[in-house]
């Protein structure tokens, strides 16, 4: 599954130890696009932590996977994102201050005189 939103927020970020070794995960709360907007939680673990970098304000699409499982009678569902996307910023992933292409300089001469011998 994938879902797209703008990352509000970053939870602190958590470790321990595990009988498999040393494990951490982060999360962040993901609000999703459109009139009713949706805020969810989502977690990447392990090395994902450091390979993937998000900041509040990327634009991002995840991969996730959705997961349920018992404990105690209650059940808790884990969003795990396992590849992220940042998305381009406006004009197609030009940065503000990249020149534009030579087609995007055209401006046209409106001053109505044509200096064409023909």
């Amino acid at each position: 599954m994938e879902i797209s939103g703008v990352v509000i927020n970053l939870l602190p970020l958590q470790s321990g130890q595990g009988k498999n070794g040393t494990w951490k995960k982060q999360e962040f709360i993901l609000e999703t696009p459109g009139q009713y907007p949706k805020k969810v939680c989502m977690n990447l673990w392990g090395d994902k932590v450091d390979e993937i970098k998000i900041s509040v304000g990327d634009k991002i699409t995840a991969s996730i996977n959705i997961e349920s499982r018992e404990y105690n009678g209650r059940w808790y569902t884990d969003v795990r994102a396992w590849k992220v996307q940042k998305e381009s910023g406006v004009g197609g992933g030009r940065g503000s201050d990249a020149p534009l292409p030579a087609e995007d300089n055209f401006v046209p001469d409106n001053s109505g005189t044509d200096d064409l011998p023909f």
